[in-house]
């Protein structure tokens, strides 16, 4: 979805990058002159890889694939990170955003159904600034914004209108859970303030009859052990303040990793029981649309019919 005031936003981008208030973190490092801050990314992205990938949700992947792009760095610390040599090491490449649009390029012409960012939340900036190269040269893909949720109302609104459907987590209902597992001890105001911005720019979900997603809101939560991630909280408050017919992703496949084995509360997979707790909370909140991922344990949550919401 092109912009015609991608050169305002551009320009706005940059002022929240001179003194990066970009995310949360507010580290007002300097990274157009290269500074690094919390995430370890100055003036320009680096990228671990860039690939056709059939393993998102299936309104994400279907039949051809999302075409991925994992930016290194990330704005959270948590324990049991399984892309940890990526979100924590920052292995990858630096490349300027010319480059990062001809990414973009590469994975429309493999037939890639949308562009996926995943981990984006510091370098909205330097995306903005390379599809503006990329509308140039023909992109014309729908865009994923694949997020941990701690992701700031400044960057989400220079992203209103460009972003066709936002991926976000909501990993924890309480804040001391947040701070012991990822380093961060205000997540769930940050996380809820920017789902309903989320939610404002795209709505709910909707899909294409081939089921492929067209724009919309789908909400990640990954169950935890021990119900660190407040599950039937966070349930009730998308219920309440997003909207009943929200989509929801509800991963079930925790395992320990990275650090993880130094906090015993997380140091094990989660068990059916807690699987099935979650479940039922989900289904209790009065919420009924979405995907699990574990089906082994569950069915996959019925599906409701789209409907488009009406934007003034």
């Amino acid at each position: 979805m092109r912009v015609k005031d991608v050169k305002r936003r551009i320009e706005k981008a940059n002022t929240l990058l001179k003194e990066c208030i970009v995310c949360p973190r507010k580290c007002k490092v300097n990274r157009l002159k290269g500074e690094i801050g919390f995430c370890g990314i100055g003036s320009n992205p680096r990228v671990a890889s860039y690939n056709v990938h059939h393993g998102e949700e299936p309104p994400i992947s279907g039949t051809k694939g999302s075409g991925t792009i994992f930016f290194s760095g990330c704005n959270l610390r948590c324990l049991y990170c399984q892309n940890f040599p990526i979100s924590q090491i920052r292995h990858g490449k630096e490349i300027g955003t010319e480059e990062l649009a001809d990414m973009m390029l590469y994975l429309q012409s493999k037939g890639c159904h949308n562009i996926n960012f995943v981990t984006p939340s510091h370098v909205v900036p330097q995306i903005i600034q390379a599809l503006s190269f990329a509308w140039e040269k023909g992109f014309e893909l729908p865009l994923v914004y694949n997020t941990s949720g701690y992701d700031s109302l400044q960057s989400l609104q220079l992203l209103d209108g460009i972003i066709d459907i936002y991926l976000p987590d909501m990993r924890y209902s309480d804040n001391s859970a947040a701070k012991q597992l990822s380093g961060v001890d205000d997540y769930v105001e940050v996380n809820r303030r920017a789902i309903k911005e989320m939610y404002r720019q795209v709505g709910n979900l909707v899909a294409g009859d081939n089921g492929i997603a067209q724009k919309g809101l789908i909400i990640r939560h990954l169950i935890l052990p021990n119900n660190l991630a407040g599950s039937e909280k966070t349930f009730k408050f998308i219920r309440q303040e997003i909207s009943e017919e929200a989509y929801l992703s509800l991963l079930g496949q925790y395992f320990p990793s990275f650090k993880a084995g130094e906090c015993v509360l997380i140091d094990r997979k989660i068990t059916p029981v807690e699987y099935e707790s979650a479940v039922e909370s989900f289904f209790e909140s009065g919420l009924s649309r979405g995907w699990m991922q574990d089906s082994s344990v569950s069915p996959e949550i019925p599906k409701a019919k789209s409907k488009r919401r009406n934007r003034a």
